[in-house]
């Protein structure tokens, strides 16, 4: 029987690994699998209600790291789960995504000699300036599966020197929780909480430094939204990052006389996918998002000047828009009201990685 630490730092790692968690214990015969928080994002929202709601086992070791520097919180995940896996003594660790928690479970299984598995490898946004990047690229360098998301992930990958043996394409995991909480995120009463139709308004997500740091920029961004709140009511569940940007740059004013935009605080996640996924348009500068919208079809615009996940692009309704004001407004304008941008579902992206990532494991450790 194998043995499997299933590492999560933040929220929506926690989405991607449930999907493999119930998977593998659909065979328990042939994997005994745990679950490790690292605690690299406090939230008070990560609850017993927030594991019951999504129905995503609670961790069975937490590691409560906390935030701090880059540096400071990977040194301290490295030495609490370093503990771990010598009392565990697994035969692998699968990580997820991109976050330091990522890296430094990663680097400590390989220092250890555990084999790692990586899911959404190969991604790349080809900016070295994002810490996001650099957890990727070392991580895959270091991993000894690589569990890709779509076709260009591979081809990075092997550009990358890493050898095909390695790596697997499996499909999107993301869009596993997608489909296993639609229905249930349809009992949400969010939509008639703050008076919103189905396809009659925009949703919003905004949190990078590159976008709330500097005030300059941060105000370009909020005029592109005064366009939009003009055309569509535009909901916007505010991050704590941006929270603190807003009063400490005095913008609450500007915000509150910009007519139909409704300020929150950060939703659940069922709530917040019945929001999206009955949104007009999606702007957003996270991740996941972007491959969300491309399998609902919705809209989205991308305030990021590039994206590790350009298949959103290129088959999906991603638009990447920067944060310059103009090029917001122009594709919000076009998107409120132009025809639905064509699309497809990229391959693979069906509900079903979760067992293709399962039986990738089990078959690299035969």
């Amino acid at each position: 029987m194998l043995r499997i630490i299933n590492v999560a730092g933040a929220r929506p790692n926690f989405v991607k690994i449930a999907p493999l968690i119930e998977e593998m214990r659909r065979r328990p015969k042939l994997i005994q699998p745990w679950l490790v928080h690292t605690g690299q994002h406090y939230d008070e929202s990560m609850s017993d209600a927030f594991f019951d709601d999504l129905q995503i086992p609670r961790p069975d070791i937490n590691l409560d790291i906390g935030s701090s520097s880059h540096a400071e919180q990977t040194a301290r995940i490295m030495l609490a789960f370093e503990r771990v896996v010598e009392d565990v003594r697994p035969d692998w660790v699968v990580v997820v995504g991109d976050v330091n928690t990522t890296l430094a479970a990663s680097l400590v299984a390989v220092k250890l000699g555990v084999r790692v598995a990586h899911v959404e490898a190969g991604l790349r946004s080809r900016d070295r300036m994002m810490p996001e990047e650099i957890n990727r690229l070392v991580t895959d360098a270091i991993a000894d599966l690589l569990l890709t998301p779509s076709r260009d992930a591979d081809e990075n990958l092997l550009r990358e020197g890493v050898a095909p043996a390695k790596i697997r394409f499996v499909g999107n995991v993301m869009i596993d929780a997608l489909h296993r909480n639609l229905d249930r995120a349809r009992g949400s009463q969010v939509l008639e909480r703050f008076g919103l139709a189905p396809k009659q308004f925009a949703a919003m997500t905004l949190h990078r430094p590159s976008n709330v740091d500097d005030r300059q920029t941060f105000e370009g961004v909020i005029g592109a939204l005064e366009a939009v709140t003009e055309r569509a009511p535009l909901i916007f569940p505010v991050h704590p990052r941006t929270r603190r940007r807003i009063e400490e740059f005095g913008l609450d004013e500007r915000l509150a006389r910009m007519p139909n935009l409704i300020l929150t605080e950060p939703l659940g996640y069922l709530d917040f996918l019945q929001l999206y996924s009955n949104s007009r348009l999606v702007l957003t500068d996270s991740g996941g998002i972007q491959e969300e919208t491309t399998v609902l079809g919705i809209p989205c615009l991308t305030l990021r000047h590039n994206t590790e996940r350009p298949i959103t692009v290129t088959e999906g309704t991603n638009v990447v828009v920067g944060n310059d004001p103009e090029a917001i407004r122009r594709e919000a304008m076009a998107a409120l009201d132009g025809p639905a941008r064509a699309r497809r579902v990229p391959e693979l992206w069906d509900g079903k990685t979760a067992p293709r990532i399962v039986d990738a494991v089990l078959e690299a450790s035969s």
